[in-house]
C-alpha cells in the first residue's frame, strides 16, 4: 500500500506511459493530417462522449475501491479476532495443566494468518506453516487443499479436547468457537473477494470507451486547437486513463503489488501482539519501503 502523502508522479508515469505516447503519435498524425490533406473534420459531440464516459468510469472505481475497503475491514476484523482468541484461551485454560496448550493455539494462530497472506497473494505457505509448528503438527494442515482452513480446523480440535479434559466448560467452548466463527467467516469474504472478479462488463465495456474517446478526441479537437491538439488531447486522454488504471489497481486487493492492502504489515501487527501476550519476544513492526507498505 502506497503510503506517500503526495502523488507518486513517477509510479504513475510508469504505468500509463506506453498507451500516452500511442495517443500523442495518433494526435500528432491527425493534427498533421488536418493541415496536409483538404478533409474537413467531423463535428463530435465529444462533452456527451466524456460526461457518459465519466459516469461510466466513476462507477468502476467505486465500485473498486469498496472491494479494497472490504478486504481491508475483514483483516481489521482478523486483528481484532486474533487478538480476542488469544485473551480467551488464556483467560480460559488453566495456567497449570493448560499452559502448553494456550501456547499451542496461540502460535497456531500466527501461523493461520501468516498462512492466509500467502494463500490470498499465491504464494506457497509451507514455510509459514514450519516457522513455529512442528513437522507432525504441520502435515494434516499441509495435506488439505485450504492450508488455512486445514490449522483452523486443527485448533478447533483442540479446544475441543480442553473440554474433554474438563479444563473449559461447553459455555467457554461455545465462547471460543464463536471466535473461529468470526475467523472462518472473515476467511470466507477475503476468498469471496480473491476468486471473484469484477462482471466482465465492468472490465471490457470501461476499456474499449476510454480507448475509442481517445481515438476520437482529436478528431473533434483539431479544428479548435488547431497546433495544440496533441498537447490537449493528451492531457485530456491522460485522465481518463488514469482513472481506468485506478480502477485495475484496486479491484484485486491481495494482489501483492504496490496498491493492496499491507497484509504483511498487519500478520506481523498479529504476530507481535500474541507473542508478546505470551511473553515471548516479539519481531518489529514492518517499516515502509520507499514510501510502500506490504
Amino acid at each position: 500500500m502506497i503510503i506517500d502523502s503526495g502523488p507518486r508522479l513517477r509510479q504513475i508515469f510508469a504505468e500509463v506511459w506506453r498507451p500516452l505516447l500511442v495517443l500523442f503519435v495518433w494526435d500528432v498524425v491527425v493534427t498533421g493530417g488536418y493541415y496536409l490533406l483538404p478533409f474537413h473534420a467531423p463535428s463530435l459531440p465529444l462533452t456527451l462522449f466524456g460526461s457518459a464516459l465519466a459516469l461510466f468510469l466513476g462507477f468502476r472505481s467505486t465500485s473498486a475501491y469498496q472491494r479494497w475497503w472490504e478486504g481491508r475491514v475483514l483483516w481489521g476484523a482478523m486483528i481484532n479476532a486474533s487478538r480476542s482468541l488469544s485473551r480467551t484461551v488464556r483467560s480460559y485454560l488453566p495456567d497449570a495443566e493448560g499452559r502448553d496448550l494456550q501456547r499451542a493455539i496461540i502460535l497456531r494462530q500466527i501461523t493461520y494468518v501468516n498462512v492466509l497472506r500467502c494463500q490470498l497473494r499465491r504464494q506457497d505457505p509451507k514455510p509459514e506453516v514450519e516457522r513455529f509448528l512442528s513437522p507432525d503438527e504441520a502435515k494434516p494442515s499441509l495435506a488439505r487443499t485450504n492450508t488455512a482452513n486445514g490449522i483452523l480446523d486443527g485448533t478447533g480440535r483442540r479446544i475441543d479436547h480442553a473440554r474433554a479434559l474438563g479444563w473449559i466448560d461447553t459455555v467457554q467452548q461455545a465462547a471460543i468457537e464463536r471466535l473461529l466463527v468470526d475467523i472462518t467467516n472473515a476467511q470466507g469474504g477475503m476468498e469471496r473477494l480473491k476468486n471473484t472478479p469484477l462482471p466482465n462488463q465492468y472490465r471490457f465495456f470501461p476499456e474499449l470507451f476510454t480507448r475509442l474517446f481517445c481515438v476520437l478526441l482529436p478528431i473533434g479537437l483539431v479544428e479548435t486547437l488547431e497546433f495544440a491538439t496533441p498537447i490537449g488531447s493528451t492531457v485530456a486522454g491522460a485522465m481518463f486513463l488514469a482513472v481506468l488504471r485506478i480502477g485495475d489497481d484496486l479491484v484485486d486487493p491481495f494482489a501483492n503489488t504496490v496498491h493492496d492492502v499491507p497484509l504483511s504489515a498487519m500478520c506481523r501487527t498479529i504476530e507481535i501482539d500474541l507473542l508478546q501476550a505470551l511473553g515471548d519476544p516479539a519481531p518489529e513492526p514492518m517499516r515502509p519501503v520507499k514510501g510502500i507498505l506490504w
